[in-house]
Order: structure tokens, then sequence, then C-alpha cells
């Protein structure tokens, strides 16, 4: 216990001093039109395609959790150490990867010279994290500063991503060992959580809790399983928040997710878990009840929980690179 306590403090002040190295107003000399660009790029993203939002806030997220914010999610080559992409989290199910390519040759081309001079100026990573909050926003959830000056990786690892990224059937306590092993608190893990109210997950996902789990809402377990039945079928969709709006608007970022896990209309295991949690497990269900009930408090706890996220070992200095085209090391 003490190890692993001192593990978050150490994390916590790695995290200080990373966000000292990062600034808000890295891009204002070289690439002024930087920040503005790729909200126009999510923007007309999302327009043609809602779900894209939650795609790119979780391309972010599976970014960061692995070997930090580094962009090595974007590699698309065996060669670096591992293609992340065929990671057990990832395979079949991360999408806009082409978006974030296109916003890329649209920042790169207003940067001013002579600094572009020198090759790429503006990172994949700080794309990444950028476009994570402008999804977020537009969908009408939160926002916050994202400080700029992260540099990419020249490899990946498909290993580190089947070890780190939390999977679907995680209870509370594997849940919180997951994120606390990140320096995240059981609020910022829950709120993080949170992130379901936008986005799709797939019927194999979800598939034995429909079948084999009790506490699941009777209405909503009959619908979802005229779409996803016992066998086959396995990449159908289900919206990961039931929204119970009239008419439904599942494409919102707002708190009725946590509503949701009330009525036991969670999807996915480690979702209604945070519902059903034991005091020893953590205690997440007063987390829950004050984010079902306040939604000021969901945005804000999530708003927080994202810079710590943004602040995950990113590379700066002369670390790494600034790569011409995401998917490949220069």
């Amino acid at each position: 216990m003490a190890s692993s306590s001192l593990s978050v403090v150490l994390l916590l002040c790695l995290a200080s001093a990373v966000s000292a190295q990062l600034s808000s107003t890295y891009y204002d000399k070289s690439c002024p039109s930087a920040l503005s660009k790729i909200q126009a790029g999510v923007a007309a993203a999302v327009a043609s395609d809602r779900r894209m939002a939650a795609s790119l806030l979780r391309l972010h997220f599976h970014d960061c959790f692995v070997q930090g914010c580094d962009a090595s999610v974007l590699l698309n080559e065996t060669s670096v150490g591992g293609n992340e992409r065929g990671a057990f989290g990832n395979v079949g199910s991360l999408r806009g990867f082409e978006v974030i390519e296109q916003i890329k040759k649209d920042v790169e081309a207003v940067c001013k010279k002579p600094y572009s001079n020198n090759g790429s100026v503006v990172s994949c990573a700080d794309i990444l994290a950028v476009a994570a909050r402008d999804s977020v926003v537009a969908l009408g959830g939160p926002s916050w500063e994202v400080k700029l000056g992260r540099r990419d990786s020249t490899t990946a690892s498909v290993a580190q991503a089947n070890q780190d990224l939390p999977p679907p059937f995680l209870d509370v306590a594997g849940l919180n060992a997951s994120f606390a092993g990140k320096g995240f608190s059981l609020t910022d893990m829950v709120a993080l959580s949170g992130g379901h109210t936008i986005g799709m997950a797939q019927c194999q996902n979800f598939r034995n809790r429909l079948y084999n789990e009790p506490n699941i809402n009777t209405t909503y377990a009959t619908k979802l399983k005229l779409n996803c039945p016992t066998s086959g079928g396995n990449t159908n969709l289900a919206p990961l928040d039931d929204d119970t709006a009239t008419p439904p608007n599942p494409d919102l970022f707002n708190n009725d997710f946590f509503i949701n896990l009330q009525s036991e209309k969670g999807l996915l295991h480690s979702d209604q878990v945070l519902y059903n949690a034991t005091a020893p497990a953590g205690a997440t269900e007063g987390i829950v009840n004050g984010f079902a009930s306040s939604q000021a408090a969901f945005f804000s706890a999530f708003a927080s929980a994202m810079v710590k996220m943004a602040n995950l070992s990113p590379l700066t200095g002369s670390q790494g690179q600034v790569r011409t085209v995401c998917s490949i090391p220069n």
C-alpha cells in the first residue's frame, strides 16, 4: 500500500513538472492559426458524422494511456515496435485516423515561415489533445485549457496497449487500479467513464452482460437483444448512453449516462459496476449520484480529469519528433 501511494505521489509530481513544460502559447509565433484550424476540422468531421466526436475523444484516451500522450496510437507500422491499432482494446473499433491526418495537413498549410521551412511544426500528439477537447465542446460538453508542446514518438507498443488499456469487463477494483496507476483519483475515473455519454460499443463487448448479468433493466435488455444475438453480430453497434430524453438525443454530451446507471441501463459491465460497487471495491455509487443530480459537477470533474489525461508523460523539448505524416515516423 505504501509503495502504491508513493507511486501515485510521484506520478502527480511528474504531471506538475510536465504541465510546467507545456504552454498554452506554444504555437503563437510558429502557427497562430493552429487551434482555429483544428477546431474547424473537428467541427466539419462531427457535422458529417456526429459519432466522430466520441471517436476522437477515444483516440486521445487510448493514446495517452499507453506510453503517454505521444501519438503512438496513430502509427500504422509494425516496424516501430508494434501497431497499437491491433491491440485488444483498439482492433476494429478505433476510428478517426483520417480526420486527424486531414487536420494535420490543414494545420501545417497555415504555419508560418521560417518555422515551417524546417519541417512540420504542430505535433500529432497536440492535435489529438486539442481535437478531443473540441469534440466534446461540439456536442455541448465542457471546455478546458489544453497546454501545448507535446512531441511525437517514433515507437509504439501493442504489448503495452494490451496491458494498460482497461477492458470493458473490469470491476470497480480493477478500474480503480488501472486509473490510479496513471495518477487518477476515484472521482477522476468515474468522471472519465462519463465520456461514455457519447459513442457506441460493439455487441461483442456487452453480450455477456446482456445475457448473463441480473442488474440490467429488462426493457433496455429486450431492446438490445434485437441487435445483439447470443451468437453472431459481434460488430453490431449500440449507443453507450441509452438516452431517455424525448426525442432521443444520444449524441449530446451530458450527464444522462449517470442517470441511466441509476436505472440499470449501463451498456458495459465496467460502466454499470460503478453503480453497484461495494465499499471495499471503491465507493463510486455516491459519485455517480452526485453527477446524476448535477451536470455542472460532472462537467467540472470531467474537464479537470481531461487536463490530467493530456499531461500523461508527453515527450517535450528535444524528445521524439514532430511527424510530417501522423501514421509514420519521419
